[in-house]
């Protein structure tokens, strides 16, 4: 079979392609000078907790080479925290504190640094090097999150996150991406992660993709990463349709986490978000968005322009509800855990 014949089939099934998502929906839906919204998060987290949306508690913000030596009165109430670069993409940067021990703090994988390990780390944030573009940055402090323990079965240390994509405020396809050894415990699929597909209607958990594979078991617990209820789905749900009023980019991908005290959380955004999703749920992104497409130009004949969140999550999860759900939840997948809805978020 050629390339060329390949590629028409893809097409013939709705798959998107980098070129398409750049072209037809980020250059189109995404302004420029709302770019800022999402690619700093300082700036994100400050417009979601205005809008009432749950985020890691922001502990303080180092945005000077002489506020790098307030970091131990930032963190002096808290055991561990996280510091990430606010203009930093792809995990690069970050570090995570589990605790403090005699001086020094302890990451979650075990690894002492001393207070000028973390000060000349802070002063690399600073500097850009993690930075998109390589422009000078803030480094933010903030809360760790600690996993749902229904994670604990399917997931190798680190924090799985959800990513949700969409479109014009309507909810396209959604992936759970579970940390594994080979990604150093990151959620991170160019690392080594899997990604999972997820069922928008019921928060149901597909099969799952590791290393361009295809897999149903998660390659270091080796239990089955499909057939998992997500908890608290519609809150997740509902958290990613609402951001399209939060930031006004029509594009956008959402990271949200599950926190064992605080419920959902949402993580950041992203206006450029990838395509690997569409392998995770063995479904196009273009097919998603054209009759996503449709739906608003027919509301718009009958001069409905902004249709409620509520109502555009009930179409999707009507519309997009995937027709290859297990049977069952499988006696060996990991445990279920009770849907709370939105009231967490």
């Amino acid at each position: 079979m050629s390339l060329f014949s390949t590629w028409k089939e893809l097409r013939a099934k709705g798959i998107m392609g980098i070129n398409q998502r750049n072209a037809d929906y980020v250059l189109r839906y995404n302004q420029r000078h709302l770019y800022p919204l999402v690619d700093d998060k300082i700036k994100t987290k400050e417009r979601a907790v205005h809008a009432g949306i749950h985020v890691p508690p922001m502990y303080g913000i180092i945005d000077s080479d002489k506020q790098i030596s307030s970091l131990s009165e930032i963190v002096k109430d808290h055991g561990d925290f996280v510091i990430k670069p606010a203009q930093g993409a792809g995990g690069d940067g970050i570090i995570v504190i589990a605790d403090q021990f005699e001086g020094y703090y302890r990451t979650t994988s075990g690894r002492l640094l001393s207070h000028d390990d973390i000060e000349f780390h802070l002063s690399g944030i600073l500097s850009g090097i993690y930075s998109l573009g390589g422009h000078r940055d803030r480094a933010l402090i903030e809360y760790r999150v600690t996993p749902d323990p229904i994670f604990s079965a399917i997931s190798y240390e680190g924090v799985p996150d959800i990513r949700i994509i969409v479109l014009k405020g309507y909810p396209l396809l959604a992936m759970l991406r579970l940390p594994t050894r080979q990604s150093g415990g990151k959620a991170n699929l160019h690392q080594g992660a899997i990604g999972v597909g997820v069922d928008l209607a019921t928060g149901i958990t597909l099969d799952g993709t590791w290393l361009n594979k295809f897999i149903n078991r998660h390659p270091d617990t080796t239990n089955p990463v499909r057939g998992v209820q997500l908890p608290f789905w519609d809150g997740f749900m509902s958290l990613a349709t609402r951001c399209y009023e939060l930031t006004g980019l029509g594009y956008l991908g959402v990271d949200m986490v599950l926190d064992k005290d605080r419920g959902p959380l949402m993580l950041e955004l992203n206006a450029r978000p990838g395509l690997n999703i569409q392998i995770a749920n063995d479904a196009g992104l273009a097919a998603r968005c054209r009759k996503v497409e449709d739906e608003i130009d027919r509301l718009a004949t009958k001069g409905i322009n902004k249709p409620s969140p509520a109502k555009r999550q009930a179409f999707c999860q009507r519309e997009f509800a995937s027709q290859c759900l297990p049977d069952q939840l499988g006696a060996d997948s990991a445990p279920a855990s009770e849907n709370k809805g939105i009231s967490s978020i």
